[in-house]
């Protein structure tokens, strides 16, 4: 059985970690060689394309952290958590959640990160 919380703890350690040899270590941990990271801005192949991407998030964002903001939910290889952009003042800049799942190996293989709370239920969608 997969260690998620530790999978999972080492990926999110990844987003707060400044130098790119510690960060490229964890996500060698948590996050698969060809692994696909997608959010409203980004879409990435790779664990290398990933540590680049990160990078370039804290150069455009000096001083912002990603923290969770629940425990991480799973089955069947799938899992999802929410998570907090925290800016440098330490409030709260935006939040969302991501969907990910898991490879052979226990590692990330994929995640799609939603930003802010879902949109409101339209009359379409009532039954």
């Amino acid at each position: 059985m997969t260690d998620v919380n530790g999978i999972i703890r080492a990926y999110g350690a990844a987003w707060l970690e400044a130098d790119e040899e510690e960060r490229r270590r964890l996500l060698q941990i948590s996050w698969s060689e060809d692994g696909a990271y997608e959010d409203p801005t980004a879409s990435v192949v790779g664990r290398e394309a990933l540590i680049r991407h990160i990078a370039d998030f804290q150069k455009r964002l000096p001083g912002t952290k990603i923290v969770f903001a629940s425990g991480v939910d799973h089955h069947h290889g799938k899992f999802h958590f929410l998570w907090k952009m925290v800016g440098p003042d330490g409030k709260v800049a935006s939040e969302g959640r991501d969907f990910g799942e898991f490879d052979r190996d226990g590692r990330i293989c994929r995640i799609a990160g939603f930003f802010g709370s879902p949109p409101p239920l339209p009359d379409a969608l009532i039954f």
